[in-house]
């Protein structure tokens, strides 16, 4: 039944792909776990999909709506009995010391977050084996961090980024970046740039996330794609070596 009100035909639908929450991916490797991202929604998101283990925290930059969540490791610090890694760009260390003072602080709150914050450069690094590839761009005007895991590369909030850092992601077979809606936007490519820069990396498959509900129907976008890239939804799964 339609809501009295509603401002547009996304938020009636009652397609489950056009009921998003916070952007977010959870990583599965061999032997390790790790989020890029814990907003708001990240409680949500890891008993939704049943995540008993986590091993790391990728942070692309410090906006309420990519580190909401934080807080919520302390489930995981239970189960773990050790600190969460949490991986961050110099440039978000203020905001998160910000809204997570209590974690950081000498003599702790019992029971408050413990996180290991570990502050990376744009070079890759390695955890527990695993290289990973930070890739920069550039959000309004604050930078923000991207991830190339193997042949996979997560990117998003972003408005520019340079030739260095597209060349990062060259040969990448699966591609995920936000694309926040069709109408021009001043800190988010909107879908068109969005496509434009997936065609200029060339990947197997991609995907559009951080998706605002301006975009309009998933169904309806989704048949507007180039064959090679999708909307996102949540709960998607994808495989990738």
């Amino acid at each position: 039944m339609p809501v009295i009100g509603c401002p547009c035909s996304t938020c009636c639908s009652i397609n489950p792909k056009d009921k998003r929450l916070r952007s977010s991916i959870l990583i599965e490797t061999k032997n390790l776990h790790l989020t890029i991202d814990a907003g708001p929604d990240f409680r949500q998101q890891m008993l939704r999909e049943n995540v008993k283990k986590l091993d790391a925290i990728l942070i692309t930059h410090g906006h309420k709506d990519h580190v909401g969540g934080l807080d919520d490791v302390r489930a995981y610090n239970f189960l773990s009995r050790k600190p969460m890694e949490v991986f961050a760009g110099k440039f978000a260390e203020k905001d998160l010391h910000r809204e997570f003072h209590y974690a950081f602080e000498e003599n702790k709150y019992p029971g408050s977050p413990n996180i290991h914050l570990n502050i990376i450069e744009n070079r890759p690094f390695s955890f527990e084996g695993l290289e990973i590839t930070p890739i920069e761009a550039i959000h309004y005007q604050s930078p923000v961090f991207g991830y190339r895991i193997n042949d996979f590369c997560y990117l998003t909030d972003l408005k520019h980024i340079s030739n260095t850092e597209i060349e990062k992601m060259m040969g990448v077979k699966i591609m995920i970046i936000s694309g926040l809606r069709k109408k021009e936007h001043i800190s988010h490519l909107n879908l068109e740039q969005a496509i434009q820069l997936i065609q200029k990396i060339n990947p197997d498959q991609a995907y559009i996330t951080h998706i605002s509900h301006m975009m309009g129907l998933h169904d309806v976008v989704e048949n507007e794609l180039p064959e090679n890239i999708h909307l996102a939804y949540d709960g998607l799964c994808l495989e990738f070596n």
